[in-house]
């Protein structure tokens, strides 16, 4: 393995007198206002090779790297001189947005003088992402029987045709009221819109109401819509077939690997940001379900709208729900049980027999294809193809568990819903084929090599465990332009007991309390549960004297925004602030970590996957446990400097990082902040800071 970047690739003109990739990157961070930065002119010529070579690429790029544009620079160059497409996927929609509207335009516009035609650029997402016009004018049924109810809007007609409400009939409950008004304003919005993007929609509206207008891609009618000239997600998929650069989101990617690669237009490089999330991204992709209210929902659908008769079908959920009503929560590390996989290959049969009398019938005479039929068929399939893999005679690919409402082992989602869940042992190689058999990979983010290796990472994406294997990937780390040892200060209080049971312990309280008092506020509090941040936030509200905000309190942009704002505000929460805030200068100086962030003992695919390598032969501690805590404390630490002049402390309130022998594997993940278990100097460090001294 490698660490170090090969700057050897020509920054010269090439023979069709294209300047080389560092010409290009000096026009493009012009435009920008900045100026040189090393680590980005390293990646920029790693990805040149790579792609040259055909060789896939892991590149670690710190914060401040600038690393947007050290990929996006040498991806345009490649997509127009080679003439050959290059998809770009990113993990969250902010970071999309960002691609899309500001970096990519100022990208393509900066170079576009220098290129033999001006490079194209276009965003694609998942169907059910774009506004369906056949839907709001009548062609498919509304989802929720109970939303038209109310006056004021029917399918298939404008919402300027019709009055508010009409006078002297009362209003359903305040929800269905408000749900019909999010919908009117879909209606009329589909009217003024150019791209029937959701995210264009400000302000936005909730799932359900969005779901009256949507339809998923298996809902859709395809070639026979009688919109389909109009259709949004297939304008969005007509221009990202002509453009030269896609930018996309690791839940395409997903789909992609899950079995569905045609979601992507042809491309010869993807090009995946913030890539230590995609593996688990796949695995969310391929995770599916089963419940007694699925199949039910997918039989009422096929009643109402192909009129089938689902008496069989019926009989086999019931039998089936009674079942999984009894089933123990958690993991079925050899399968389902007989009793359970009997039940679920009989609702599997059922479901068989009623495709064949949900097909929609042929339209006749030019008339538009029945919405409702293909909505019910698409139901009735995609509860089938899960009950077909749970039923599987070998389910050794599967992990497979019951989950029940509430927290605790095997939880669900709070719905009041048990379920029976299926998620893929290994993504590894769903990535390697159905991503990369013939693509050159591009992988970047600042935290990619743990423990100061990449084959973790490398692994868990199908590369393999070694670049050394016939060259087919390289990793390298181009550093950051930050001093992380005189930056930052990594305290690990290592007198405190190790973290139980106890969302805080009084050790910790007392601990808590003495380092935000000496940074004036400034914290942000990363916790492993909710439960422990919610504590911690009540105890400190009581304890001292600076605003305290927690998670849930109020739209996370809007905390973090009042957290950025004042300097005194601390701010705790859980897995959404350790990677989702950035927030340069004085407001933050303290970042609180509460415990190793490890995974939960009864995560069922955690605890599937490290028994696969230790039956291989492996650490499955440290090939699992070790390395999902390494990722997330990087991720966390790197919270604190976010700018050249940012200074303060990252307190680890676990003192097992420095005394466990995993502890220098973690800590080797982490940036390189000047270590220390002194908990006097720290509190010395962070009053400096809060008070700094006067200039002279």
């Amino acid at each position: 393995m490698t660490s170090e970047p090969a700057l050897d690739a020509d920054a010269a003109p090439d023979a069709g007198g294209v300047p080389g990739v560092e010409a290009l990157l000096d026009l493009a961070v012009g435009r920008l206002g900045g100026g040189r930065r090393e680590g980005q002119h390293a990646m920029a010529l790693e990805v040149v090779e790579a792609i040259d070579e055909g060789r896939h690429l892991l590149v670690q790029a710190g914060t401040g790297t600038g690393k947007s544009l050290g990929y996006l620079v040498p991806a345009v160059r490649h997509a127009v001189v080679a003439d050959e497409r290059v998809i770009v996927s990113t993990a969250t929609l902010a970071l999309q947005r960002q691609v899309i509207t500001r970096d990519l335009p100022l990208v393509a516009d900066a170079v576009a003088p220098q290129l033999p035609r001006p490079p194209r650029i276009a965003l694609l997402k998942g169907w059910h992402n774009y506004l369906c016009l056949h839907k709001t004018g009548g062609g498919y049924p509304v989802d929720d029987a109970t939303l038209f109810d109310l006056p004021g809007i029917t399918p298939g007609e404008s919402a300027t045709e019709h009055p508010a409400e009409a006078p002297g009939r009362a209003r359903r409950e305040d929800g269905a009221a408000s749900l019909a008004d999010q919908v009117r304003r879909l209606h009329a919005w589909a009217h003024e819109t150019d791209s029937g993007d959701r995210d264009e929609l400000v302000p936005g509206v909730p799932d359900r109401a969005w779901r009256q207008v949507s339809v998923t891609s298996l809902e859709c009618l395809g070639q026979r819509c009688p919109l389909l000239a109009e259709c949004f997600p297939e304008r969005a998929r007509a221009a990202a077939r002509e453009a030269d650069v896609v930018v996309t989101n690791h839940a395409m990617l997903g789909i992609a690997v899950s079995g569905s690669p045609g979601v992507l237009p042809e491309h010869g490089v993807v090009v995946v940001d913030e890539a230590h999330e995609l593996a688990d991204r796949a695995t969310s992709a391929a995770t599916v379900d089963l419940s007694l209210t699925t199949i039910e929902h997918a039989a009422r659908l096929a009643r109402r709208h192909a009129a089938a008769e689902t008496t069989a079908l019926d009989a086999a959920a019931q039998e089936l729900g009674s079942l999984i009503a009894q089933a123990p929560a958690g993991s079925f590390p050899l399968g389902l049980p007989e009793d359970l996989r009997t039940a679920v290959g009989a609702v599997r049969d059922a479901l068989r027999e009623l495709l064949t009398r949900t097909k929609p019938d042929p339209p006749q005479g030019g008339a538009a294809p029945d919405g409702g039929a293909k909505m019910a068929q698409s139901a009735v399939l995609q509860v089938y193809e899960v009950a077909e893999r749970m039923a599987a005679e070998d389910s050794s690919s599967d992990v497979l568990w019951c989950s029940r409402p509430g927290d605790g082992p095997g939880a669900g989602w709070g719905d009041g819903v048990s379920r029976l869940h299926a998620a893929p042992l290994h993504v590894a190689g769903l990535i390697r084929a159905g991503l990369l058999a013939e693509t050159t990979g591009i992988f970047t983010s600042a935290t990619l090599a743990l423990g100061g290796q990449f084959d973790a990472v490398a692994g868990s994406l199908g590369l393999g465990r070694t670049d050394d294997d016939g060259g087919r990937w390289r990793g390298v780390d181009v550093g950051s332009p930050f001093d992380y040892p005189r930056q930052g200060i990594l305290y690990v209080a290592r007198h405190l007991p190790a973290p139980g049971r106890d969302p805080a312990t009084d050790a910790q309280l007392d601990e808590i309390a003495g380092l935000i008092e000496a940074a004036g506020g400034r914290t942000l509090g990363l916790f492993s549960s909710r439960r422990a941040a919610n504590a911690v936030a009540e105890a400190m509200r009581e304890r001292l004297d600076v605003p305290v905000l927690a998670q849930g309190d109020d739209q996370l942009p809007t905390l973090v925004r009042q957290f950025a704002q004042d300097p005194a505000t601390c701010l705790f929460g859980t897995i959404s602030l350790w990677q989702g805030v950035d927030v340069p200068g004085p407001a933050c100086q303290l970042v609180i970590i509460d415990r190793i962030p490890f995974p939960r003992p009864d995560d069922p695919v955690k605890a599937a996957r490290a028994r696969a390598v230790e039956k291989a032969g492996g650490n499955g501690f440290m090939a699992v446990s070790a390395t999902h805590a390494a990722l997330l404390l990087a991720q966390g630490a790197g919270r604190l400097i976010r700018a050249t002049e940012d200074r303060g402390v990252v307190a680890v309130l676990d003192p097992r990082l420095a005394t466990a022998r995993y502890g220098t594997f973690l800590t080797r993940s982490m940036p390189n902040f000047w270590p220390t278990t002194d908990g006097r100097i720290v509190r010395e460090a962070l009053r400096r800071l809060a008070t700094p001294e006067p200039a002279a």
